[in-house]
């Protein structure tokens, strides 16, 4: 594969649910900034490729129905959630609430928690609005790491 470097190289945003040295679940804004300019099969022309965190473990398309709310819990694998209609939010612990549509993306990795004074763990999520919200879900092989939000690039 041929390389370039750019000095556009972009970035690109998302949002991390991770777990703190504590037990608590927390969302930080992060950025993807680990690109190559380079074909990505021969005669292709050049474009910025990137390839956050571990390989891909299973793809899941989720369709939740307006109104639905999935009470607290920690995701099941860590998993890059790709919005591709409606709007849905994730609660933390900490008490953030973030609110994503198409466009924007999210790493779920709040594995280890530990339940609050209200017994809450990990997080809770649920649909915006009065349509439904079609999510993929791209399960990595990552292991949990307290502590640290934002992947390593």
């Amino acid at each position: 594969m041929e390389r370039d470097r750019n000095p556009d190289t972009p970035e690109v945003p998302y949002w991390h649910v991770w777990t703190d040295e504590n037990g608590v679940s927390r969302q930080d804004r992060c950025r993807l900034t680990d690109f190559a300019f380079a074909s990505v099969s021969q005669g292709a022309a050049p474009s910025w490729i990137g390839r956050p965190g571990d390989p891909a473990a299973r793809v899941v398309v989720l369709v939740l129905p307006a109104g639905w709310v999935g009470e607290w819990r920690e995701f099941p694998e860590p998993q890059w959630i790709v919005p591709l209609s409606g709007r849905w939010f994730v609660e933390t612990m900490d008490g953030t609430r973030v609110e994503m549509g198409p466009g924007e993306l999210s790493f779920g990795n709040d594995r280890n928690t530990r339940p609050n004074g209200q017994g809450h763990r990990g997080h809770r999520s649920g649909t915006v609005g009065n349509e439904p919200a079609v999510l993929m879900l791209v399960q990595v092989e990552r292991r949990s790491s307290p502590g640290r939000p934002c992947l390593p690039e």
